[in-house]
């Protein structure tokens, strides 16, 4: 699995997760949401992602261009 496939499985699930967490338990838990929404809008225009970075240190492979 590629560096950018984990981080969009990983953001999905925290996604989800955070949805969930706010249905059962406090509606402040969106705001972790909003979070991982504006470091992916902010990844896609500055290439910096802290997942990535993490994962490329770990070894793990970048993808091949489209």
């Amino acid at each position: 699995m590629t560096i950018e496939r984990i981080v969009f499985a990983v953001a999905g699930a925290f996604i989800v997760l955070s949805v969930v967490l706010a249905y059962f338990f406090s509606p402040y838990w969106l705001w972790f949401t909003v979070f991982i929404g504006a470091n992916l809008f902010q990844s896609a225009f500055t290439g910096f992602c802290p997942l990535a970075t993490i994962l490329k240190k770990l070894g793990r492979e970048t993808g091949a261009a489209f």
